[in-house]
C-alpha cells in the first residue's frame, strides 16, 4: 500500500506542483487573454483530440501545409538544455520533432513564428527526446534566449511573456508584423491537455 501511494504522489506531484507555477506566472507576467479562465483555474475536461499530431490541436484554423526550400530549422533554449531540436516546418509528428505550425512566418521574418512541442510528466523530461522536449518549458523565465537557426542563419529570441490558455484558445496563431515574433506552444500542467503553455519571445537585433 505504501508502494502505491508513492508511486500515486510521484505521478501526480508534477501536476499538483503547477499550480506554483501557475502562481508565479501570474504574478511576473501578462493575464490571459480575454474570454480564457484565469491561470489559476487550469484544471479542466480532458481533450479527445490526439495530442501528438499537431494538426488536430487547432481544428477550427488548420495548419497550411506549406511548400518550401527550406522545410525544417533548430531550436536551441540553453536554459531548459535543449540543444539544435529539429523544427519541420507543418509537420504532423511531434513524437519525432518540434513542429513549425503550417503558414506562420519563419524564424526572422515579421510576425509570429508558432511552435510546438510534446510534453509529460517531468519526471521523465529529456531535452534529446522530442515526446518530452517541452516538459519543464513551464520553468522558463522571462528574460531566458532561444536561438533559432533558420537557413544558416542563427537568429536571438528572448522571452518576455507567458500565458496560459484553454485548447480552444486561437490567441497563440495572432500575427502582428511590427517585428519578429516566437510562441513555443504545449500542454500543462505537465502529463495533461487541459490546458496551453504560450512562451512569447521577441528578437533581439545586432547592435
Amino acid at each position: 500500500m505504501g508502494l502505491g501511494a508513492l508511486i500515486l504522489f510521484w505521478t501526480v506531484w508534477p501536476i499538483v506542483s503547477f499550480s506554483t507555477v501557475s502562481d508565479r506566472l501570474a504574478k511576473t507576467v501578462s493575464p490571459v487573454g480575454s474570454g480564457s479562465l484565469p491561470i489559476r483555474s487550469f484544471i479542466g475536461p480532458l481533450q479527445a483530440s490526439d495530442s501528438q499530431n499537431p494538426n488536430t490541436w487547432y481544428p477550427t484554423n488548420p495548419q497550411k501545409k506549406v511548400t518550401a526550400v527550406v522545410n525544417s530549422y533548430s531550436l536551441s533554449i540553453p536554459s531548459l538544455k535543449i540543444s539544435h531540436a529539429n523544427v519541420i516546418i507543418a509537420g504532423d509528428d511531434l513524437m519525432v520533432s518540434l513542429v513549425h505550425y503550417g503558414g506562420t512566418p519563419v524564424p526572422g521574418q515579421y510576425g509570429n513564428a508558432v511552435i510546438f512541442g510534446h510534453s509529460t510528466l517531468s519526471q521523465f523530461y529529456d531535452p534529446k527526446n522530442y515526446k518530452s522536449i517541452f516538459s519543464i518549458l513551464p520553468s522558463i523565465k522571462v528574460g531566458d534566449k532561444i536561438y533559432a537557426t533558420y537557413d544558416g542563419i542563427e537568429y536571438t529570441y528572448e522571452v518576455y511573456d507567458m500565458i496560459v490558455v484553454d485548447p480552444t484558445d486561437l490567441s497563440p496563431l495572432e500575427q502582428k508584423f511590427d517585428d519578429s515574433y516566437m510562441t513555443l506552444v504545449t500542454c500543462v500542467p505537465p502529463g495533461t491537455v487541459w490546458k496551453r503553455l504560450n512562451v512569447k519571445a521577441r528578437i533581439i537585433k545586432n547592435s
